[in-house]
Order: C-alpha cells, then structure tokens, then sequence
C-alpha cells in the first residue's frame, strides 16, 4: 500500500453500496486500511434485496491500493458494533477515520406524505436506522479514535446545514433524519475537537448509486440517457466523488479547520482541487438552490 492515507485506519460504517462504497473505495486507494460494514452480505441479504455485498465492497477496496476488511455489522445491536472495534482495536491498535454511512431509509419514506397519514412504523424505523445506529457507533468507536492525535470522523447526511435549514425535506420522518446527522457533527465536534479530533458532516450531491440508476434504467456508462425524462439529473454525480471528498479530508494536516462544519462534495472539490471519474467537478448544492429550486431550465454550465 503508498499513499497519503498509508499506515491510516477507517471504518465505513454502512459501505455495502452507495456513498459508503464509494468512500470506502477512495480511501483504499489512498493507501488507508479500511473496515467495512453492512448487513447484505454474500450468503445473506437485508430487506433491501439488493445484490451488493460487503464482500464486495472490501474487494473492492483491495483492488484499488488499500486492505479491505469486510465485517457484517447490524449497527443497531450494540453487541455487534462492541465487537466490531474490539476487532479494530486487537488487530490495528487505532482508528484514525470514522464514516457514520448507515441509512437504510430508501424503502420506508414516502413523498410529500405528512406525518399523521405516512406509515408510522416505517418512520419509526427510518429514525432508528438514520439516528440510532449512528449514535451507537460513536459510543462504541470514539475511545478508539480518540488514543491517537487528529482522527477525523464523518457524519453522511443528504443536505448542507444551509440548506436543510431552509428547505423542507421529504417528508417530516426524513426530515428530522437528516437535520440529526448534521445536528451530530456539531454536538461531536464540541466533544472531540477539545481531545484532539475533529467531526465534520457531509453531503454527497445528486449521487449515482446502484439504486438511483436502477431506477432511472440506465447504467453508469450510459446515465446520461436518463436526461430527457429527468433532465436535472446531469448534476448528478458519482459515489467516488465525495469518497474523495473523505479522503481529502483525512490527509489534511489542517483538517481541524473544519470542524463541527457541515461541508459538501462540491464545495471540497473546489477546496481541494479533485474531480469526479469524468473530471468533472459537479456542484449540486449551488445548483439545486440558483437552477433547480429556482424553476430554471436544466443546465449545468458554471456547475460542473
């Protein structure tokens, strides 16, 4: 392994597929050691029923310069996350980088639906695997980062502070997921920056992930196609690009600038100078605000 991230540690909390994947990838090939985690795994699915694997994802992490440990983890059984950092810590003696990824909302909101007529249990359930499984590995995982100077961990929200803060999400059950994950990073940051580390939260942009794509039936060589039904979709971005986003963020010496912020893809890559795959540099946040929420016609010139 070489790379700035070389002789790091991370755990990607919720990396079968999507984000998680995604920055678990580009910390691999960084160089970083990476512990990933999720509950599909090759012999068994969750109620998603998707084919991606957290096999997968250490694999694919292997392959692209970094060490892939796939342990399956439900994160919302403390015992389970217990052991999992007891694993970290027997075989690294630290962690440097935790990503917070765990979702698993897709299938339990529904659009525009107020809060007395969605389906309470399933609302339920999002908050509990939005906001609980977070809060859980955190407890289990922070003493861990916290033995060595300047561990860095990451909160996945969808939406900037700004953003968010202004913009009715959804629904009230997805609403109140994602305002408590940024609301996460803040409170983390109070408590870890004092000890040496720093908590920031971050939003991909309009990410092409497996179940995006396969609901617009295209592929990512071909997404494209996907613009003459939704033409805002050429914002879109793919789950590699705020995996770099991460990994600028871990091999910042200054990264404690940042924290308790709440940060998005785009705004780092302008920071930092990545791209995406495509060497482009989508900036979705500026454009859902100034094109799409503006009424505009769709067009990206000035956006990626």
């Amino acid at each position: 392994m070489s790379g700035p991230l070389e002789g790091r540690v991370a755990l990607v909390a919720g990396a079968t597929r999507g984000a998680g994947r995604g920055i678990a990838v580009e910390l691999g090939a960084a160089g970083a050691t990476v512990y990933v985690t999720g509950r599909t795994t090759r012999e068994r699915r969750s109620e998603y029923d998707r084919p991606e694997t957290v096999e997968d994802t250490a694999d694919l992490v292997t392959e692209a310069g970094g060490r892939g440990v796939a342990v399956p983890t439900d994160h919302l059984d403390p015992a389970q996350v217990r052991a999992l950092v007891e694993r970290v810590a027997d075989e690294q003696g630290r962690l440097d980088v935790l990503v917070n990824d765990i979702w698993g909302g897709e299938k339990l909101f529904e659009w525009d639906t107020p809060v007395w007529e969605h389906d309470l249990d399933n609302g339920l359930r999002m908050l509990r695997l939005a906001v609980e499984t977070h809060a859980v590995t955190s407890h289990h995982a922070l003493p861990l980062l916290l033995r060595t100077p300047g561990g860095l961990v990451v909160e996945m929200t969808d939406g900037t502070a700004e953003y968010n803060r202004d913009t009715y999400r959804v629904n009230f059950f997805y609403d109140l997921a994602k305002a408590s994950v940024l609301r996460m990073a803040f409170a983390l940051a109070h408590e870890i920056g004092p000890r040496g580390a720093t908590a920031v939260a971050l939003t991909p942009g309009w990410l092409r992930s497996e179940l995006m794509l396969d609901q617009f039936g295209v592929r990512e060589d071909n997404w494209r196609d996907a613009l003459d039904r939704v033409p805002h979709f050429a914002i879109s971005e793919t789950p590699r690009y705020v995996g770099r986003a991460v990994a600028a963020l871990a091999a910042d010496p200054d990264v404690a600038r940042h924290n308790g912020q709440s940060l998005s893809s785009g705004g780092l890559a302008r920071e930092y100078g990545f791209t995406d795959l495509d060497g482009s540099r989508p900036d979705a946040w500026r454009y859902l605000v100034e094109v799409q929420d503006a009424g505009k016609p769709a067009d990206t010139t000035g956006y990626r």
